[in-house]
């Protein structure tokens, strides 16, 4: 009996794939790294805290999968050359990329100081750009593989106090569009276009905010009604999606 390469098991399968999350250890990431892990891949864990990344890879180990848990900076260039040699190192090859890793502070703009604005280029674009590029080369060069950059409704609705924060996840969505036709037809590129979740940022919002929100949904997302989304763009159901910026953000305007 023949497996249906068309059923739902089949299409969001990612048994014996490999996928390194940044910003891993917690709020979406985390979230991610247990939907693939559940979907059959092994797991590589970065952020900053290197004990937080120990945490989720035991969570992942749990499942009966592969993971590694690496602390580092997504914000430094040279850190994320050494990120992808650590992945390549431990697991030889990547078929998942995503680019999860980015801060948001509110800042009115006229007070944006250069070192802030520059930290937060550097997490939300600079650090990105050179994963998904260095990593793009080596699928193609490869197997293939799929890349998701992990962008923000700020790109797409005005807001106001996040202006280098919204400028950085434009770009990153700009990225998306030309990385895909530069890499493409071994390497997908798509962005996942997160709303307003309630991760542990959330713990910082008015009580209003945790529960309404300025979309058609009215409400902010539970961190796991990201899953969804993230599988489709990992797996096989997305094999004709690429350059493609798919929203999760409950209907933003």
């Amino acid at each position: 009996m023949t497996t249906d390469p068309y059923a739902a098991a089949s299409l969001f399968d990612l048994s014996g794939k490999i996928a390194l999350i940044t910003g891993g250890s917690r709020g979406l990431g985390l979230q991610m790294a247990r939907a693939f892990a559940r979907a059959g891949a092994d797991i590589i864990i970065a952020s900053r805290k290197l004990e937080a990344c120990e945490t989720a890879a035991e969570e992942v180990r749990a499942m009966g999968r592969r993971a590694l848990a690496i602390g580092v900076n997504a914000s430094r260039w040279s850190a994320m050359d050494e990120l992808l040699e650590a992945a390549w190192s431990a697991f030889g090859r990547l078929d998942i990329v995503v680019n999860n890793a980015g801060m948001s502070p509110a800042i009115p703009s006229h007070e944006v100081s250069e070192e802030w604005f520059d930290k937060i280029v550097s997490l939300n674009f600079k650090g990105p750009f050179r994963l998904a590029s260095q990593a793009a080369k080596r699928m193609s060069d490869g197997a293939g593989g799929v890349i998701i950059n992990v962008s923000s409704s700020g790109a797409l609705v005005p807001l106001p106090r996040v202006v280098p924060y919204s400028g950085a996840k434009a770009a990153l969505n700009a990225m998306t569009v030309s990385l895909a036709r530069e890499y493409g037809p071994k390497v997908r590129v798509n962005t996942m276009s997160a709303g307003p979740f309630l991760t542990d940022i959330a713990k910082a919002w008015s009580e209003e905010a945790r529960e309404t929100a300025d979309n058609s949904l009215r409400r902010p997302g539970r961190p796991e009604e990201i899953v969804t989304t993230a599988l489709y763009l990992a797996s096989p159901a997305s094999s004709f999606t690429t350059g493609a910026i798919v929203r999760c953000d409950g209907g933003m305007g």
